[in-house]
């Protein structure tokens, strides 16, 4: 039998090892391969099975390498190394699962000819940051981003301006929530670059800084700025503690693939490109709680969805659908294949991806659930997309008789017309005419061929563009906080910009024009914020500064948005003049603009022009200009959807939402009034028949009336089957004609005050059904105000008749830079952090770096000069009043801020003067610097706290010292006094007559051994629930047996105290643990005994304490007996399996927990990878995530675990001591809690819960440091009772305070502390318990155990003045300590919120503990009351027993 060391590796050749082989190769692989590997394997026999597995070449050579340490040497294997003799070298936690962020893994790939044969293996040095480089050229960060990229690092520094070369295709090693734990709370630059670690210094940035961030991100099309923009958000509604905010965060991640369907197409360059422009603002509370969001769109190419080149598609969501509905669904939208479609078939047609698109319309239909669309919306949506597609089907002919236009064929148009639930010959005379009005008259002629089939296409683009609109609308109304509008509390946010990326097609046009504006103009604000601000500030200054040169982008700008001569405003004035034509447009813009050095006109005849932008010149052709610029939706096609009897399509034509709010109220309060008449007017009918039926035949004849039953609003749906709210409410009553009109009454108000959108929410009855309530997230006008307030600006514009019109519409490039100044404005307000995203190729290819196309990127972006500025620049400045805020206690005493002081401190540091600079105002630092100046602050801070501690300690023992000192003078002096008066009682007088002054030292020794005999059966411990419950009778029968009036002081005192003790039996039974009801009760019949002797000297009066010893022999040897038989009993039933044994068994076996992980399902956001096969998870889907170590897999994939959960503890890792070990170490199966822990906690319980201030007060340091020996090398031959209750008490915070880490986890520390940051109690209760069971589970146990002793300490609060607020405070700081322990402020900062946290779990287990004990106490005094009851009835059995009050409860046990 093979056996295993303590990583888990193979120490014989038969056994099995896993090893992960990471491919650096150019072609496409997946991100690791695992490979079987025995002891007796060599190199070439794992290559060989790696290239196997792989499906790679095998004609080529490969070799294999071995990393170590992460950015050191990589060694090259030779053929006949065995890689599991190098495994065995490794870390131990690196042994049984080794990710490349660990340091230690096997690579492998191809080997690289060498006619020495030689190795070739010397990798040069890897930089994460290229401001690391020693000769910065382009050459040379060329070479370090292609190094990393075939290394599959993506991601680069630039100081803190982050690069992201896109792979196209995703790499599984980045983007699992592990990693969002693992970059959180870390400064940029300790880890390797990662996307993750600029969403958390962003957010760390916005709660210490109190000041809004926004995440710029900028690139060409095809470079990944979508994909960047979903990973931010993924990260940032992660840092935010996603389960806190009823559901917020999962509406923000299910809003992304919503709008990705919907605005995203597959072009030339890119698979996945944004079709439009998006601002997603994150609003978070100042304490980091994310509160809403807001979604802005901008310029959605609604061009596309008519014609495109031959390589690209059209939106996504036409291919989601046709490909991925059921037949039902194609049957009820009419839907065909793609090839049959004219907007589709223009282009790609070859779907090769089909079954993937299948799945993404399964995905699309959880998102839009997620977002909060009802199923009925959802058709909705998918019957205008299906009329949108069969518009372009729709075909004119001129008749050639009447020459009238006619529109075909009839089976489209009568499809389009049932899908758009209008009338055919309406849909027919808006497609083939023209009306205009004026204010005499209303003039209609016919369109021409070509005019028609211009109008069918204005038509699909206005209601796809109205669609995507309202999508927008009603996504931004499900992330609205309703506080927002009804609380005035100042809140920050973190803001994504994922604008346009930079176009130069083969065929550019007016999108192509705007596209590029604006992607000039965000280059422009990055140039300002990176070089402009940044040198004006070192020059204004007066700092030596050498100018670092920037390519300005301000004559582009001003070219294309000038006013009166700029391109924008030229093609408005000739979309104003009716004869204008695209030759005008263009003789206009080589009069006034030619002679720009910008602007090159063409010099033949073709109509179109070349603009120099910043990234290249882009010719444009300008053929269609001023209709794309003049694109509104007609008047006809309002017209037509407004008299559309679906109810949907009046929302996406209405021009003013508002007002069709405020008609739509008013028009059903009109038919509620109705309603209520004709029902007032029927009833008053019923109710004259009735009384003459009744006058006619003297009785009361029945009306067959309805029954005066309530409604009822609940019914029964799972939440994965969305409802129509209210579709279903009057099933049962729509067969009772009675209430037919009402139905269709409350129908007409849930149109307008549910418009196809709600938030559902369930409550469970008694019975478990769950009930529906009456949707909470209904739309007012109010909010329907502010939502509109916050998209108008870019919303599709309506053009209706009206016969006196004033104001012309806007242009869309006018509504385009109004939208864009806007922007600009919000995000100059808040402090930016870049990310610059290149596109590795032009050819979509997998791995792929193109030299060329990549260098070309790093010019235009100004990469040469940025990593210039900020190895140069200093990215720490203060003022001179700030500098010497942040650094006084560094200063000497009566500094001020002037610069010789501040340069007087930099010398005694003995700072290099290259590494600092002061100016007129301010001090410039370099990162290195300004964190050295922070470390020393720290030490500083930290040695006068230790000062201060030292001084009060000294202060309070004084004071101790003196009033020890006066009471022993005080009692010397009375002593002195009454000693000639005292006499000792009979019992302590010496016998005169017996001639012995002491008893014989040998009848003491006897009767001890005879003590020690009869006291042997307590030595027993109460492990079976069962024993326990007989012991709970056992004293019951003594309580109910109460003393007669004859009986002496001593049986009295027995039976107050077996009371107190039969109702400590219950409180023990029924409550050993509040947080763990199904725990093993350990509970020893001595501690009893102790606990009862404590009682017995509290209630015994002054007259009784020479009867204590009595009564507690007299207890104890009743207690004998009950053993012995207890003990009889045992012996003489059979073993049998408990229930709860069963249940421990199959939880063993259950495979969902295997190796200590805590696993629990999750569902994928963004696409992902499974941790042990490697395989995607994609998005949407349901995987299974431990909570502690945030391992994701498969749920087939459990089984195949063979690594422990990375936050438990080894269980052969030694230890012989007892303070500052982890938990793990000390726990096992049989003890669940420390021994440690347990003996001191009982000694406290048994001897120290009414003694005051017992946590407050400190013991003796000197016999605590003995106590503390002894317990270090063996705690069970300690003997607490030779120790003062506060030396135990205190070692108990010692031994808290000496863990590694605290009992509440580092990791958690961050959740902690944002769970009480919510603000209302029931969520922070909630929030807080749902960590707790994150916690491993020897933390588990341990703090279970410690708040239930802290529950009984707080319970006498009357004696020790402890209450739940000063047990938190004394114990916070030991259990839920700071992870960053350097710095001391950040500590100190989190007092009040590690405090509340602590006292949340002492006060909810208080409550929890009381209302326990007060069932108990009911039932007690129910069964008290029975037995009474029961007993005078035996007595007396004639006799009425009359007892007020108690009756029901005596029935109820009966």
């Amino acid at each position: 039998m093979s056996t295993t060391d303590g990583t888990g590796v193979s120490e014989q050749d038969g056994e099995v090892h896993v090893v992960q082989i990471y491919p650096r190769l150019s072609q496409d692989t997946t991100a690791y391969c695992p490979v079987q590997v025995s002891a007796g394997d060599t190199a070439s026999a794992i290559i060989h099975n790696a290239v196997v597995t792989l499906g790679l070449d095998s004609s080529l050579t490969y070799c294999l390498l071995e990393a170590r340490e992460s950015g050191g040497e990589e060694r090259l294997l030779e053929a006949g190394d065995c890689p599991l003799d190098r495994v065995l070298l490794w870390p131990p936690e690196t042994q049984k699962w080794h990710p490349p962020s660990h340091g230690y893994y096997f690579i492998l790939q191809e080997q690289q000819a060498n006619s020495a044969g030689k190795r070739v293996e010397t990798i040069k040095e890897d930089y994460d940051d290229l401001c690391n480089l020693p000769t910065v050229t382009e050459e040379s960060v060329l070479e370090a981003l292609r190094q990393r990229f075939y290394k599959h690092k993506i991601y680069t520094y630039t100081s803190n301006i982050l690069i992201a070369i896109n792979p196209n295709k995703f790499l599984p090693v980045y983007y699992n929530p592990k990693y969002i734990k693992m970059y959180e709370n870390q400064p940029l630059g300790k880890l390797s670059p990662h996307i993750f670690a600029i969403a958390d210094v962003a957010f760390r940035a916005m709660l210490n800084r109190q000041v809004n961030q926004c995440i710029v991100i900028s690139g060409e099309s095809g470079s990944g700025k979508t994909e960047s923009s979903s990973f931010l958000i993924h990260c940032l509604t992660g840092l935010s503690q996603k389960t806190y905010s009823s559901g917020l965060e999962r509406t923000i991640l299910g809003a992304g693939p919503v709008i990705e369907a919907f605005g995203n197409s597959k072009t030339a360059e890119n698979n996945n490109s944004s079709r439009f422009g998006k601002f997603i603002q994150l609003n978070y509370l100042e304490s980091g709680v994310i509160r809403g969001a807001v979604i802005e769109k901008y310029l959605l190419e609604k061009s596309r969805l008519v014609s495109r080149d031959k390589s690209e598609r059209n939106y996504h969501v036409f291919y989601y659908l046709l490909m991925g509905a059921s037949k039902d669904e194609k049957e009820e939208f009419h839907l065909f294949k793609p090839q049959d479609y004219l907007y589709l078939n223009q282009g790609d047609v070859h779907l090769d991806d089909d079954e993937d698109l299948g799945q993404q319309y399964k995905r699309l239909h959880q998102a839009m659930e997620m977002v909060g669309f009802l199923s009925s919306t959802k058709k909705h949506i998918f019957s205008i997309l299906s009329a949108v597609l069969l518009l372009g089907n729709v075909t004119f002919t001129l008749s050639e008789d009447t020459q009238v236009l006619e529109a075909g064929p009839a089976e489209v148009l009568s499809t389009l017309s049932d899908l758009l639930k209008v009338k055919n010959e309406l849909l027919v005379t808006a497609l083939t005419k023209r009306r205009v009005v004026t204010a005499n008259c209303t003039v209609v002629s016919q369109y021409t061929l070509q005019e028609a089939s211009t109008m069918r296409d204005s038509m699909a683009k206005s209601l796809y563009g109205a669609l995507f609109d309202w999508i927008i609308l009603h996504i931004n109304h499900a992330l609205l906080n309703r506080r927002d509008m009804e609380e005035s509390i100042s809140c920050l946010s973190i803001g994504v910009l994922d604008m346009f990326g930079f176009e130069n097609l083969q065929t550019n046009s007016f999108e192509q024009l705007c596209i590029n504006y604006s992607h000039e103009t965000l280059q422009y604000y990055i140039n300002q914020n990176i070089f402009k601000l940044e040198q004006n500030d070192y020059v204004s200054e007066g700092i030596s500064w050498q100018n670092i040169d920037f390519t300005d982008n301000r004559g582009c700008i001003q070219l294309i948005s000038s006013e009166s001569v700029g391109l924008f405003d030229l093609l408005d004035q000739e979309c104003s003049l009716p004869q204008a034509t695209d030759e005008t447009f263009m003789d206009k813009l080589k009069q006034q603009i030619q002679d720009n050095p910008l602007f090159v006109p063409s010099q033949n005849t073709e109509p179109t022009f070349v603009i120099q932008h910043f990234a290249g010149r882009v010719k444009y052709h300008i053929k269609d200009f001023r209709k794309k610029n003049t694109e509104h939706m007609r008047p006809e096609v309002v017209s037509l959807l407004r008299s559309s009897g679906r109810s949907f399509l009046h929302h996406l034509v209405a021009s003013s939402p508002e007002a069709l709010f405020r008609w739509g109220v008013l028009r059903a309060t009109i038919r509620i009034l109705t309603v209520f008449k004709s029902m007032a007017r029927q009833r008053a009918e019923l109710s004259e028949l009735h009384e003459t039926v009744q006058q006619s035949y003297g009785q009361a004849v029945q009306v067959n009336t309805p029954p005066s039953e309530p409604l009822d609003f609940s019914f029964d749906r799972s939440d994965e089957h969305p409802i129509d709210i209210f579709e279903d409410i009057f099933v049962s009553y729509e067969k009772r004609k009675c209430y037919a009109t009402f139905h269709f009454l409350f129908s007409e108000l849930s149109v307008f005050m549910m418009p196809h959108f709600v938030c559902v929410f369930y409550r469970k009855s008694r019975g478990g059904r769950q009930k529906q309530l009456i949707p909470k997230n209904l739309m007012n006008l109010r909010s329907l105000q502010h939502i509109v307030g916050v998209t108008a600006h870019d919303r599709t514009s309506k053009s209706i008749f009206h016969p006196h019109r004033t104001s012309k519409l806007q242009t869309v490039n006018a509504q385009f830079q109004a939208s864009l100044k806007k922007l600009m404005k919000t995000i100059e307000k808040a402090e930016p952090f870049f990310i610059f995203c290149v596109r590795s190729n032009a050819e979509k290819k997998e791995l792929q770096f193109d030299n060329e196309l990549v260098l070309n990127q790093i010019k235009y972006t100004g990469i040469l000069q940025m990593i210039h500025i900020q190895k140069s620049g200093y990215s720490a400045k203060y003022t001179f009043k700030e500098f010497v805020k942040k650094f006084r206690m560094l200063l000497p005493k009566g500094a001020t801020a002037t610069p010789e002081h501040i340069t007087e401190l930099f010398e005694r540091m003995e700072l290099d003067k290259s590494t600092y600079q002061i100016g007129k105002t301010k001090v410039f630092l370099k990162e290195k610097e300004r964190q050295l100046l922070q470390d020393t602050l720290n030490k500083e801070v930290m040695r006068h706290i230790i000062i201060l501690q030292r001084w009060f300690r000294a202060c309070l023992i004084r004071l101790h010292f003196l009033e020890k000192r006066d009471a022993s003078v005080i009692i010397q002096v009375q002593f002195f006094f009454t000693l000639p008066s005292y006499t000792p009682p009979p019992y302590h007088t010496a016998n005169q007559n017996s001639g012995r002054a002491s008893r014989n030292p040998t009848i003491r020794i006897s009767r001890a051994t005879r003590a020690l005999q009869w006291d042997a059966s307590l030595d027993r411990e109460i492990t079976n629930p069962k024993e326990l419950r007989n012991l709970d009778e056992f004293l019951g029968n003594q309580v109910r047996s109460p003393p007669g009036k004859g009986k002496d002081t001593l049986s009295c005192l027995h039976w107050r105290c077996a009371c107190f003790e039969g109702k400590n039996g219950k409180q023990l039974y029924n409550f050993s643990w509040p947080l763990c009801d199904q725990q093993k009760p350990q509970i020893g019949y001595k501690d009893l005994m102790k606990g009862f002797h404590n009682k017995v000297n509290s209630l015994a009066g002054s007259k009784e304490k020479g009867e204590v010893s009595l009564v507690v022999n007299l207890f104890q040897s009743v207690l004998d007996g009950f053993i012995r038989g207890e003990i009889k009993r045992v012996e003489s039933e059979p073993a049998k399996a408990t229930k709860t044994t069963k249940k421990r068994r199959k939880k063993k076996q259950c495979p969902d927990s295997p190796l200590d992980h805590l696993f629990s399902t999750y569902q994928v956001n963004i696409m992902q990878s499974c941790d042990l096969c490697g395989s995607y998870i994609w998005g949407m889907e349901k995987a299974y995530m431990c909570s502690a170590c945030k391992l994701i897999c498969h749920k087939k994939c459990l089984k195949q675990i063979i690594t422990d959960c990375s936050t438990r503890c080894d269980d052969n890792v030694p230890g012989s001591l007892h303070f500052g070990v982890q938990v793990c170490v000390l726990t096992s199966k049989a003890n669940p809690v420390p021994k440690v822990v347990e003996l001191l906690l009982m000694h406290v319980e048994l001897n120290g819960l009414y003694t005051e201030g017992i946590y407050r007060k400190s013991g003796s340091a000197c016999r605590a440091r003995e106590l503390h020996q002894i317990l270090e090398t063996n705690p069970e031959g300690a003997c607490l009772d030779n120790y003062p209750i506060h030396t135990i008490s205190g070692l108990v915070k010692r031994w808290l305070r000496d863990l590694p880490d605290p009992l509440m986890t580092f990791s958690l520390y961050s959740d902690f502390l944002h769970a009480v940051e919510l603000p209302e109690k029931p969520e922070k209760i909630r929030a807080v318990y749902k960590l707790i069971e994150e916690l491993p589970p020897a933390n588990y146990n341990t703090l279970e155990r410690l708040i239930f002793h802290l529950v009984r300490v707080a319970k006498e609060e009357d004696h020790n003045k402890m209450s739940p607020s000063s047990l938190a405070i004394v114990f916070a700081p030991c259990i839920l300590r700071s992870p960053d322990a350097s710095d001391p402020f950040l500590g100190m900062k989190d007092v009040s919120k590690t405090t509340l946290c602590v006292e949340i779990l002492i006060s909810e287990q208080f409550r929890r503990y009381k209302e326990k004990m007060q069932n108990i106490q009911e039932l007690e005094y129910a069964e008290a009351l029975k037995y009474t009851i029961q007993c005078n009835n035996f007595i007396n059995p004639r006799r009425e027993i009359q007892l007020s009050g108690f009756s029901s409860v005596y029935f109820r046990i009966k």
